[in-house]
């Protein structure tokens, strides 16, 4: 496959430029906003690569497509396809940051920071035992590779890990991985959920009421997509200690409005979507990774399975 004009449309753009004059491409560029992108852009270009849109356009005029994020659900939720155009995403190091992330709050609870400090705070003297990572069962929603980046990480401290799929296929560091459906008797035996899952029509509002009644002073991760959860039953299940804390990275509406009541929960945890920051330098590392072997018709390792959506 020969690709020879490349659109980006990327707040990034000027960054990004910066780091492809680099790689000496033999391509034709053109880098715009959203606002100056034109119908006759799209009928110029072999390769539309961006992050995320706020219109919808129409893809099939080019050859391939090219997500900056590890998410492609703007691109393929609720939307036709043409399955002619290839869609790929950003593989980097999403899979260690979010691991990272979800150790360090796993870690808070075992270790009691909070009431640590609340102590200090009195200056209470007060021992309490720190739990360890060996005698907590985690459930990963989602078993690609940032899913089984996850479980080998806390594996590794003696973590007992098990895994959520569409297909239940068995995984390495999962002691068993189950499909959505067969899951939920092991769910009252859990510690500690963990939501990777991509936003799909399978995938949103799956973290509801269902899910929720089988659970007892859990902890919760989402750093999956916002528009997996339900918010109202999630306050429900704190409010009735089925889930005990729940660390939240991503939303529906991004930023988070100010009136949301998430904001001011005692038992909520709010980070601005930075669990898995794509950097300019790992975005273009992977397009030109790709770029390459698509053009040498080599496998592409991050290629989107459009019916499924990841």
């Amino acid at each position: 496959m020969k690709i020879n004009n490349i659109l980006f449309v990327s707040p990034l753009n000027q960054e990004i430029q910066d780091l492809i004059e680099n790689y000496a491409l033999e391509k034709e560029f053109r880098y715009l906003t959203e606002d100056e992108l034109r119908d006759e852009d799209l009928v110029w270009a072999d390769a539309f690569v961006s992050f995320k849109t706020r219109s919808s356009y129409d893809y099939s005029k080019v050859t391939w497509v090219h997500s900056l994020g590890a998410g492609v659900d703007n691109f393929l939720l609720q939307k036709n396809w043409n399955e002619n155009v290839i869609l790929t995403r950003t593989i980097c190091s999403f899979g260690e940051r979010i691991s990272e992330y979800c150790l360090s709050y796993i870690l808070k609870d075992l270790q009691f920071h909070n009431q640590f400090l609340y102590h200090q705070s009195d200056k209470h003297w007060k021992p309490i035992t720190p739990k360890m990572l060996k005698e907590a069962k985690v459930m990963i929603y989602g078993t690609g590779e940032i899913g089984q980046q996850i479980a080998q990480v806390l594996s590794f401290f003696g973590a007992e890990v098990y895994g959520v799929s569409l297909s239940g296929k068995q995984k390495q560091f999962f002691k068993e991985v189950l499909t959505v459906d067969a899951h939920f008797s092991l769910l009252n035996e859990m510690n500690y959920m963990i939501n990777t899952l991509p936003l799909t029509e399978n995938t949103e509002h799956l973290f509801n009421e269902d899910i929720f009644k089988h659970l007892s002073s859990i902890g919760f991760i989402n750093v999956g997509r916002g528009e997996s959860i339900s918010e109202s039953d999630l306050l429900q299940a704190l409010e009735l200690g089925q889930i005990r804390f729940a660390v939240l990275d991503v939303f529906r509406d991004e930023p988070l409005p100010q009136d949301n009541v998430l904001w001011k929960h005692p038992n909520v945890v709010i980070t601005p979507h930075i669990s898995a920051v794509t950097t300019s330098e790992e975005a273009v590392e992977c397009f030109v990774e790709t770029l390459e072997n698509l053009e040498k018709d080599k496998p592409l390792r991050n290629i989107v399975d459009v019916k499924k959506g990841f």
